[in-house]
């Protein structure tokens, strides 16, 4: 017969292969800061710079489907729930020339598309090789564990 800590071992590991785990610890976090969150302070209004790379990130998190993520993160920054800036000022104040198959992505993509150092220019150092996913997440369940206040 099954352990009461069998059972919780099973049931985080069965949380994390559907991909559940995350939703809720996303959803956790989301809840607490707009609990923490004191509507009757105001906050400083959002520069146009900052209100411009929020949008940024709106725009990623919304096409990489990161909806738990972009809920803690329009919580945690003050950025209004609905866009403030349509995509093609955004493209235009950034100076970002668009056709049909760079609107398909985020404007971000293009961004760090554009910096890139182009292949003909020689590298002047020797840069760091990007890490593969598979070495920056381990296949593990991660510990999850409430904690009181």
């Amino acid at each position: 017969m099954a352990t009461m800590e069998d059972l919780k071992t099973a049931l985080k590991e069965t949380l994390f292969k559907r991909g559940v785990l995350g939703d809720i610890k996303a959803k956790i976090r989301a809840e607490i800061f707009a609990a923490l969150d004191d509507q009757d302070v105001n906050r400083p209004r959002i520069n146009d710079e900052n209100l411009l790379i929020n949008e940024l990130i709106r725009e990623y998190f919304q096409y990489n489907n990161y909806h738990h993520a972009l809920s803690v993160f329009l919580a945690e920054s003050g950025q209004p729930a609905q866009p403030v800036i349509e995509r093609v000022h955004m493209a235009r104040e950034l100076r970002v020339s668009e056709d049909a198959k760079s609107r398909s992505v985020p404007l971000m993509y293009g961004l760090v598309r554009g910096i890139r150092p182009t292949l003909a220019e020689p590298v002047k150092s020797d840069p760091q090789p990007i890490p593969k996913r598979s070495d920056l997440f381990s296949q593990e369940p991660e510990p999850f564990e409430f904690t009181k206040f």
